[in-house]
């Protein structure tokens, strides 16, 4: 067997896999949190007061002027002066719900926006209160809407977890670092980790084409010529 394949199993069996797996971690942890994040801040900012309203507005502005990579140093190096101490994968994952909580809202709140007021009106003339209008009228119909934008943000996630390994979580890119530090060869284990990132994203985004199909409503496909 050639020497370069053997290292790539070795590797693969090795670091590589254990990097995958925190790198895993990191997501299932940091995905789902970030969607309802989006999902609370949207519905505040359009449909609460004006102090929730203004709050949520200031959260999303605040949170997307700020670079990932900045708010990550500012969870792990600069919350423990105020007392809160938060291990590597703790700070990442806090970081990671921030960031995709902000931009998430941002392709729901749209969405939310596209559901015509009409509909809420019906809904109350039915017997709904408000809060039941907008959970089982605006909210699903909104989440069908969002999902591509959503899903793009769930894809940015995942390259995103990359930066964990500057707070000394070693995920995939730090496994890779790892392992290329001790044997030089930077170009192949760097070409195998774009590699299990590309195979990632790739069953992500067959994973929302799968949701979107579950989802989608009889009758309104968008049609093709």
């Amino acid at each position: 067997m050639d020497e370069s394949v053997r290292y790539i199993l070795d590797i693969l069996r090795g670091p590589l896999l254990q990097g995958t797996l925190a790198s895993c971690k990191l997501i299932i942890c940091s995905a789902p949190l970030g969607l309802l994040t989006g999902f609370l801040v949207s519905t505040g900012w359009v449909y609460g007061n004006r102090a929730v309203s203004g709050l949520c507005r200031a959260y999303v502005i605040l949170i997307k002027g700020t670079p990932l990579l900045i708010l990550l140093f500012v969870i792990y190096f600069c919350l423990p002066s105020f007392g809160l101490m938060l291990s590597p994968f703790s700070a990442s994952v806090l970081g990671f719900i921030m960031c995709s909580g902000a931009y998430s809202s941002e392709y729901i709140r749209g969405a939310i926006l596209s559901v015509r007021s009409d509909q809420v009106t019906a809904a109350r003339a039915l017997g709904m209160s408000g809060m039941q209008a907008i959970v089982w009228v605006v909210l699903p119909q909104a989440a069908r809407r969002a999902l591509p934008g959503c899903s793009n943000e769930m894809i940015y996630l995942i390259k995103y977890s990359s930066l964990a390994y500057m707070l000394s979580f070693i995920e995939l890119t730090g496994a890779g670092k790892m392992a290329a530090s001790r044997s030089f060869r930077f170009t192949l284990v760097f070409s195998v980790v774009g590699l299990i990132y590309l195979g990632m994203v790739s069953l992500a985004s067959l994973l929302f084409l799968w949701i979107g199909k579950k989802l989608a409503i009889p009758g309104f496909e968008l049609k093709r010529d």
